[in-house]
């Protein structure tokens, strides 16, 4: 896993991953969670003031279907595309499953959230287009 900064450029700070694909940051900045996409894990570290993380803990893993792209909404649930499952996992904070969203694809990649965080946009690589979800 890198980091890139305007005084160091890119500086590696974990080694001892898989393949790394989605990340994203908890509401308060606390938390850096990221992915493993073909090893199926999701790992979450502390997020220190200066940028640096520690405390690295499993959050969850999966035993079928890639991970890709992440988000966390503004409650700190973590949203998760399943590359080839054609869902989304929705996680709470503590890991817990939610609720996972069927899609029309199988292979979502990217997400984010409106700025209202009511609808969420998934990228899907088989059918080159986006899908909308509005949450409710």
């Amino acid at each position: 896993m890198w980091r890139v900064t305007e005084e160091k450029g890119f500086e590696l700070i974990e080694s001892n991953m898989g393949t790394t694909n989605g990340i994203c940051v908890s509401p308060d900045g606390k938390k850096l969670y990221v992915n493993e996409s073909i090893q199926r894990k999701v790992w979450v570290y502390d997020l220190l003031s200066n940028g640096d993380v520690a405390n690295k803990k499993e959050f969850t893993s999966f035993s079928d279907f890639g991970l890709d792209g992440m988000r966390c909404d503004a409650n700190g649930n973590v949203f998760i595309t399943r590359f080839g499952k054609g869902t989304v996992v929705v996680l709470s904070p503590k890991g817990d499953v939610l609720y996972e969203i069927e899609l029309i694809g199988q292979k979502p990649s990217n997400i984010t959230f409106s700025n209202t965080y009511d609808t969420c946009y998934v990228t899907m690589a088989d059918r080159g287009c986006i899908e909308i979800v509005y949450l409710q």
